[in-house]
């Protein structure tokens, strides 16, 4: 009889995430409860995390995480970002021992901003400019992984069980106002570090569970633009494909959902004329950027959370509602053990997102 890690499992992995919409900062404890009861749609080959409002005195600079194989490429990097970005603070991210987590790499950390000499004004600005650099490091530098880019916020992930890596990383040491995790279950890719979710670009972080049969076309499509895929993954392409649409073509999220996730053709035939034109123009301008495939995601940035199924909902995904929070997660049980008593449960349908914003924020 086959045993749990010895087959292919493609409905496996578990995603949570919480947000407090007042910005009121928790400890890493709820989101380590709650992925840990998911436990058995892991096999110890990938878990991490993804935490806002982490960084308070660092909120207005990038704080680079790093995996590095050794000192001397360690050393060859720090001499690159030196020449294009101001370091105001470097450290190991610190960790703890867990003698389930083996194998770790050096793990630093950098809060830097671009020098003001090589930002050419209104051409490029400071997003754009780190996500460009961020970009070529992982791209030509070879042992070496920014695997967190963003502002006040910051991702924490490698091989091993989810519960094991927070513990790990210390997380019950920091204080969110928004958490994701995910405890991963391979199906195409190998378990290592930078290949555990969530993954990141800027303020972007995105977990999955599911499989993209769309890769090779969304990859050529972000990769017209400047991206560059270099882990062999469905997850990291998703990252991308909302970092340009939002970020670089400024579509307001909701319509960016509707080009990831687009409507049935017979399901856009039913609106009204207007709203018919808008989304056949979507599918249309961005077919390229449709994702298809089982998949349930939760995305999160620097305005909130938002958690989204496949249009046939080929995977798993819950939500629900507590106060000023919002939770969604891949099992009702791992929201209710940490909120007991939700105002309200639900499970979304194909195709329609969960969005959870801070507040004062706009869709």
């Amino acid at each position: 009889m086959l045993k749990e890690g010895e087959l292919r499992i493609p409905s496996g992995c578990a995603i949570s995430g919480i947000i407090d919409k007042e910005s009121k900062r928790f400890c890493g404890e709820e989101i380590i409860k709650s992925i840990a009861l998911m436990h058995d749609r892991s096999n110890g080959l990938g878990g991490g995390f993804a935490a806002y409002g982490i960084y308070p005195q660092y909120k207005d600079l990038y704080a680079l995480h790093i995996f590095y194989d050794n000192l001397s490429v360690k050393m060859q990097t720090e001499d690159f970002i030196s020449k294009y970005f101001e370091i105001e603070s470097a450290g190991t991210i610190p960790t703890r021992s867990v003698p389930s987590v083996k194998n770790k790499p050096l793990i630093w950390r950098y809060f830097v901003h671009p020098k003001n000499y090589t930002v050419k004004g209104d051409i490029i600005d400071d997003d754009e400019f780190t996500s460009r650099y961020v970009i070529k490091i992982n791209k030509e530098f070879k042992g070496v992984y920014i695997f967190s880019s963003g502002k006040n916020m910051g991702t924490f992930k490698g091989v091993g069980y989810p519960e094991d890596i927070g513990e790990f990383f210390m997380l019950d040491t920091y204080e969110a106002y928004m958490w994701t995790a995910h405890g991963r279950f391979p199906t195409n890719t190998p378990g290592w570090w930078g290949g555990a979710h969530p993954f990141t670009m800027l303020n972007w972080s995105v977990i999955h569970n599911g499989e993209i049969s769309s890769y090779d076309a969304n990859r050529r499509f972000v990769e017209m633009y400047g991206y560059k895929c270099t882990l062999q993954t469905d997850t990291e392409v998703i990252t991308y494909l909302f970092d340009l649409l939002v970020r670089k073509h400024n579509i307001p999220i909701e319509k960016a959902i509707k080009v990831v996730a687009a409507p049935f053709w017979d399901d856009i035939e039913r609106e009204s004329k207007e709203l018919q034109n808008e989304l056949k123009s979507i599918r249309s301008v961005y077919a390229s950027a449709l994702i298809n495939g089982p998949f349930s995601i939760i995305l999160g940035y620097e305005k909130g959370m938002i958690a989204l199924n496949d249009r046939i909902k080929l995977r798993s995904l819950v939500a629900a509602e507590k106060g000023n929070r919002t939770y969604v997660a891949s099992e009702e049980s791992a929201i209710r053990i940490i909120c007991d008593s939700p105002d309200r449960v639900w499970s979304p349908k194909g195709g329609e997102p969960v969005i959870a914003l801070l507040e004062g924020e706009q869709k």
